[in-house]
């Protein structure tokens, strides 16, 4: 083994962190179309 591999930073799980990671952006760009459906409901 190399030396990064004896010494780990983090010991989470990486689908964790890959899960996370993908909810927070998709409600992220949710919240952009919730946004922009209610400013073009409202502009019309």
């Amino acid at each position: 083994m190399n030396q990064f591999e004896k010494n780990v930073q983090s010991k989470r799980n990486d689908a964790v962190d890959s899960g996370v990671a993908f909810v927070v952006s998709f409600g992220f760009f949710a919240t952009m179309f919730i946004i922009a459906t209610v400013i073009k409901f409202l502009g019309s």
